[in-house]
């Protein structure tokens, strides 16, 4: 009955898409699923705590973020596999951009978490209706490189104090902390230090030698196992282990935003900023899995199911949800077959919650630290930055720009100024598209045309070819290069444009092409148009261009091109020109029979070449 009537209607699969995957779910999906969620649950354990910590949340908020989202994201998203939930980078975005409002940890600070987690999930919502989906594409990798790269060095730094147990006071920036910390070396805790260097070593082993081991949870055991060792045998105030604190064994509560026009207007450039990074960051991790997995995402559906994830988030104790990279694979590794998995994940993570909640009251603060330490670790892309390094000049500017203001700046707008400066990068590249003179190669195949410079030119045709497109970003460079070989040879009043590399063209370049079409007739030439793509031909026809230019000045063939300019061309000068550029020339009254390569024109054969 359902189902027939979700046939009837198709507007409900896009309200809510999980009908479209629900007759997928069978008893062998559900085993499989069963096993991935129940995987993922117990590996979010320790990252939620541990990304609470970064965020300057209560532990527990850490874990409430991987609940409710996980689940509405996983039900209004388009991947099978994402899971989503807290992260690093949103965590210390979340961090950075409330820290400088309120303290870390308090009611208040809550409160603002909430509010900008909600703020986000209405951008999202909004961009995801608004079908803005390909929007995420304009933020370069390098930029995500050099943010994560820049924000897991923060993320070590401001643990450097819970790993030696030291005193730094908070809101340092990073260079302050590391010289506050020189400074003091000789208060360094040996018993603080020798939980966090059994709980990192831990990590690192079993990583290595028993991958298929939850690594982090097994070292947080062995580091809370060393902390209880040393407080039972030198006392607990000797020994100055500060732990965690036992997290409320409860599911999500209920919870409000601060519906506030002066906080959201104070909290617009974070959320704005934190938006643009988790969207780029769900969606690029979605479809890097799904292209494992062999099927496609929907961008937009995403976007709405990230925003619909946050915005019930907020309302549930949860803060910025985004896709989790190492979730997601876990995910997908483990054998999910649909999004039941991440469903499972979260509904099950509150259950593990009410049993094992208590059981954090023993978990140091240098063991959680040293878990930080393997997740920044784990975020510095050293296979990625030494290609980007290597292969392009731009995007190593883009990517130390976005590293720098990571470590230096806020990193809300470190990040808008990695995207703004990838932009403009950007544009000026395809502000300068290639323009590359060509002229027919005898040597060649059908006389196809070649840049060699050492081919000699028709002394009347100039022919161009561009490579990209005509916006008015784009025509000064084009106009500057045109005019830079009209001086070189003022004769050629005549201009072919190959516009086969041209994909696309706005009024400004119509507008030009029509006043180069209008100059060059003034001056007893004209212009011509090779091949101009029908995207390019529609604008010109639409503006009215096409008329000033002249439809019979527009070819799809280079041979009626050739001969109909051919005609066209001052007889005169054809009659003194012995280069025979072209096959047609010979057809000219009075025309030479050799062509540039010393061939005859009508029998073939070789003789010596003439100079043009």
């Amino acid at each position: 009955m359902a189902a027939g009537a979700a046939i009837g209607k198709p507007w409900l699969p896009r309200l809510f898409p999980f009908l479209a995957w629900r007759g997928q779910i069978n008893r062998e999906t559900l085993r499989a699923d069963f096993v991935a969620g129940l995987t993922g649950a117990i590996v979010v354990l320790p990252q939620g705590v541990a990304f609470a910590f970064i965020a300057g949340m209560p532990p527990e908020y850490g874990l409430y973020a991987g609940m409710v989202p996980a689940i509405v994201a996983a039900l209004w998203g388009s991947s099978r596999h994402l899971v989503s939930g807290p992260t690093t980078a949103a965590s210390v975005v979340l961090f950075s951009a409330l820290s400088a409002f309120a303290e870390p940890g308090t009611h208040e600070y809550v409160r603002l978490a909430l509010t900008l987690t909600f703020m986000v999930g209405v951008i999202e919502l909004a961009m995801g209706l608004a079908r803005l989906g390909t929007l995420v594409n304009f933020i370069s990798h390098s930029v995500i490189v050099g943010f994560t790269a820049g924000a897991a060095i923060l993320i070590a730094t401001k643990q450097i104090k819970n790993f030696f147990g030291l005193e730094i006071p908070r809101g340092l920036h990073f260079h302050e902390i590391l010289l506050h910390f020189a400074g003091s070396l000789d208060e360094i805790n040996l018993y603080v230090t020798a939980v966090g260097a059994v709980t990192l070593a831990t990590s690192i082993l079993v990583r290595r030698r028993w991958p298929r081991l939850p690594h982090m949870l097994v070292a947080m055991i062995v580091g809370s196992l060393v902390s209880v060792a040393l407080n039972a045998l030198i006392g607990e105030k000797r020994a100055g282990i500060a732990t965690v604190g036992a997290l409320p064994a409860s599911l999500p509560p209920p919870s409000a935003p601060v519906f506030d026009w002066a906080v959201v207007r104070e909290l617009a450039p974070a959320a704005l900023a934190m938006t643009l990074f988790a969207l780029t960051e769900a969606v690029s991790i979605a479809r890097s899995i799904a292209a494992r997995a062999g099927y496609q995402i929907d961008g937009n559906q995403e976007f709405i199911g990230q925003g619909l994830s946050n915005i019930a988030g907020s309302f549930f104790s949860g803060y910025v949800a985004t896709g989790s990279f190492n979730r997601s694979a876990l995910n997908f590794a483990a054998g999910a077959r649909t999004p039941v998995a991440a469903v499972l994940a979260g509904v099950l993570l509150m259950g593990i919650v009410v049993v094992v909640a208590p059981l954090v009251a023993y978990l140091p603060n240098a063991a959680m630290a040293a878990i930080l330490f393997v997740v920044a670790w784990g975020l510095i892309d050293l296979k990625h930055i030494r290609h980007i390094l290597k292969a392009s000049r731009s995007d190593t500017a883009v990517l130390l720009t976005t590293f720098l203001g990571a470590l230096f700046l806020d990193l809300e707008f470190a990040i808008l100024a990695g995207v703004i400066l990838s932009l403009v990068l950007y544009l000026m590249r395809t502000s300068r598209p290639r323009i590359l003179p060509r002229v027919p190669d005898p040597r060649l195949p059908k006389r196809q045309f070649n840049t060699d410079p050492s081919l000699p030119e028709c002394p009347q045709l100039k022919m161009v070819r561009i490579d990209g497109s005509l916006f008015f970003g784009a025509v000064p460079h084009v106009q500057e290069t045109l005019a830079c070989y009209e001086r070189e040879r003022p004769e050629q009043r005549h201009l072919l444009l190959l516009m086969q590399g041209v994909n696309f063209a706005d009024v400004a370049g119509a507008e030009f092409l029509a006043h180069e079409a209008e100059r060059r007739r003034a001056l007893g030439g004209g212009l011509y148009l090779y091949r101009a793509k029908e995207g390019v031909m529609e604008v010109l026809r639409r503006g009215g261009y096409l008329q000033t230019i002249g439809e019979e000045n527009c070819f799809r063939n280079k041979g009626d091109a050739i001969a109909a300019i051919v005609q066209r061309l001052d007889p005169d000068v054809c009659a003194r020109c012995t280069a025979r550029i072209f096959k047609e020339c010979a057809q000219r009254p009075g025309a030479q029979t050799r062509d540039a390569a010393g061939v005859d024109a009508a029998q073939g054969e070789a003789a010596p070449a003439s100079p043009a």
